[in-house]
């Protein structure tokens, strides 16, 4: 209803703006500031103050005057406050509110008719997945999720790096050296993990090998590459028997999130279909395409980039930055728009493929990039078996630990009363554990570097996942104790929303909640439109401290409640339900039902 609202709020200050010969391009619309009734405020009172000659007061008050609160539908009145105008909400704004929050699908936007790809994550499949990492498959996740819930047609990509002297290397690596030969044993039982050990051996033996045996190695990659750049099918077959096997694993991990993908996208796909080859021949007709150093270079530096992009080596080989751009021009062809999560190291080769596209003479409108800063563990709270750094593994089992530890703490009381069993101290100690870990990383702004920090991340009383994780469970709990199913809420019950009376909700906690679930529509297409899945987890700071206040004020099913106000505040906890489960759900936080 925010939405609508706002509509509403934005037309009729166009008509007083026109009816006072005033310019109507910036409406000055904002949000109020918390100590203010209203939900929606303009300060467009600044902005005409020197046309008007009057003092932005008097202004506001000239625009108030013209404003009609009763031709609005959504609106109950106009105040001023100093230069500011401010929109109080109606009863039927308040109702309306309440009936379609109620939905189980609350919050999700109408269908744009227009596709999207969001590729994420991508990590080179040389190993398991690295903590460092791990902020690209949530916010990648988050951002597709998001994007979903506002009406695009999302696809999810991970687009698997399976060329190039990596993998040549790990394939060599593999068929060369036998497993005696390997200096440990595997970190898990998975196949990522088996197989790093062939690609740290391989890459020793390179560095530290006999001289003669090196250079016969060497060759061997060498002929490697040289295959997968010609479409062998028997060097590309070579390679993906590796790919493969580690990409099964990491996607493994990944589901532990969970994030999942519609596609895997490989690179020698654009070698193997000619798409690469064709582009080179592009890319050499530029004006900024140079030969030096051995190689074909793009020269940059007249549109602000002082790095040259260097898209073929000398032996005929591409780079992986000339196949991502046959990538991106296929995911222009099949998508309407593409959003790329990348890593603040890919700033630079973000800049340069897009000037690359554009050069060669692509449309990059609907290309969005979402970069962001690495996650930084503390010193001394996690420590990693082998030396060569802390997986996502890690992270998530000791999340998961630390969880089980909480609750049991916590739910000591309800374990002897038999309310919770052992199976449920598990789901919630994944559910809390994993949400955690999400949560916190999500709901930072992606650019600003992180320290991942348990005391926080877990924090039931503070405003971390747990906290909002607990509001879902408490309503489940009251609607439950209500006779009803919290999945469908009062779409079981007997209850005609449309009888149910505004002002039957009559306290301030109770009016501060409903406003905010009607400003969830409006937080997801805002986030949306600028790919920040951190401002729903916002939204649900606020929205689960504006529950907690309703909570405590504000009883549902005691005896000496009114039943018709009993009605309107079990209304009002089933769209509390839905609107926080519904925001848990975009950022791929899980919604428990008992905590």
């Amino acid at each position: 209803m925010f939405l609508a609202l706002r509509a509403e709020v934005e037309d009729a200050l166009e008509r007083a703006l026109s009816e006072l010969d005033f310019p109507t391009d910036d409406l000055g619309i904002e949000e109020p500031p918390e100590d203010v009734d209203s939900v929606l405020a303009s300060s467009v009172a600044f902005r005409l103050a020197g046309e008007a000659g009057a003092p932005p007061p008097q202004v506001a008050g000239q625009l108030a005057d013209e404003l009609d609160a009763d031709e609005l539908t959504y609106v109950s009145e106009v105040q001023t406050q100093g230069p500011y105008l401010n929109f109080l909400p109606s009863d039927a704004y308040l109702a309306e509110t309440l009936e379609t929050a109620t939905a189980e699908t609350y919050g999700a936007l109408e269908d744009r008719d227009t596709s999207v790809v969001v590729e994420h994550t991508s990590a080179n499949p040389t190993g398991p997945v690295h903590v460092g990492r791990a902020r690209n498959p949530i916010i990648g996740d988050a951002v597709a999720n998001l994007l979903d819930y506002a009406g695009y047609d999302v696809d999810r990509h991970y687009y698997v790096n399976d060329a190039g002297r990596q993998m040549a290397v790990f394939t060599w690596s593999y068929e060369t050296f036998d497993e005696a030969e390997l200096e440990s044993e595997p970190e898990r039982d998975r196949k990522e993990y088996d197989l790093v050990r062939y690609y740290r051996k391989g890459n020793a033996f390179l560095e530290n090998g006999p001289e003669d045996e090196v250079e016969e190695a060497e060759a061997e990659i060498e002929s490697i590459m040289q295959g997968l750049e010609a479409g062998d099918d028997e060097a590309y077959e070579r390679v993906s028997e590796v790919v493969d096997q580690v990409l099964g694993g990491m996607t493994e991990c990944l589901e532990r999130l969970p994030a999942e993908f519609d596609e895997f996208v490989k690179e020698t796909r654009f070698m193997r279909n000619g798409d690469t080859d064709d582009l080179v021949a592009r890319l050499k007709e530029l004006d900024e395409a140079v030969y030096e150093e051995d190689a074909w270079q793009l020269e940059l530096e007249d549109h602000g980039i002082d790095k040259n992009l260097v898209f073929l080596r000398s032996d005929g080989t591409s780079l992986y930055a000339t196949r991502d751009l046959a990538h991106h021009e296929w995911k222009f062809d099949e998508y309407d728009r593409a959003v790329t999560v990348l890593g603040e190291d890919h700033k630079l080769q973000a800049r340069q493929l897009r000037t690359t596209l554009e050069l060669l003479g692509n449309d990059t409108d609907g290309l969005r990039q979402v970069l962001y800063s690495y996650v930084n563990l503390p010193e001394g709270k996690m420590s990693t078996r082998r030396g060569t750094g802390v997986d996502l593994d890690d992270l998530l089992d000791e999340a998961i630990d630390r969880a089980r530890e909480e609750v049991e703490d916590r739910l000591d009381d309800r374990i002897r009363d038999d309310d919770l069993n052992e199976d449920d101290i598990e789901r919630i100690a994944h559910q809390v554990g994993i949400g955690a870990v999400r949560y916190d990383i999500v709901s930072k702004q992606p650019t600003k570097a992180i320290t991942f920090e348990w005391d926080q991340a877990l924090d039931f009383e503070a405003q971390s996942a747990p906290y909002v994780q607990y509001v879902h469970a408490r309503c489940c709990g009251i609607l439950e104790e209500a006779g009803l199913d919290p999945e469908t809420a009062l779409a079981a019950q007997d209850v005609e929303l449309e009888a149910l009376e505004a002002d039957l909700l009559e306290t301030d906690a109770e009016h501060d909640l409903l406003e905010t679930i009607a400003r969830f529509p409006a937080v997801v297409d805002e986030a949306a439109d600028d790919l920040e899945p951190h401002q729903i987890a916002t939204y649900t700071r606020e929205f689960a401290d504006r529950f907690n206040a309703f909570y405590r004020e504000c009883p549902v099913l005691s005896d000496d409640v009114d039943p018709d106000v009993r009605e309107a505040r079990l209304a009002l906890v089933a769209a509390s339900k839905h609107t926080v489960a519904n925001a848990l759900s975009i950022l791929g936080v899980e919604a428990p039902r008992s905590m």
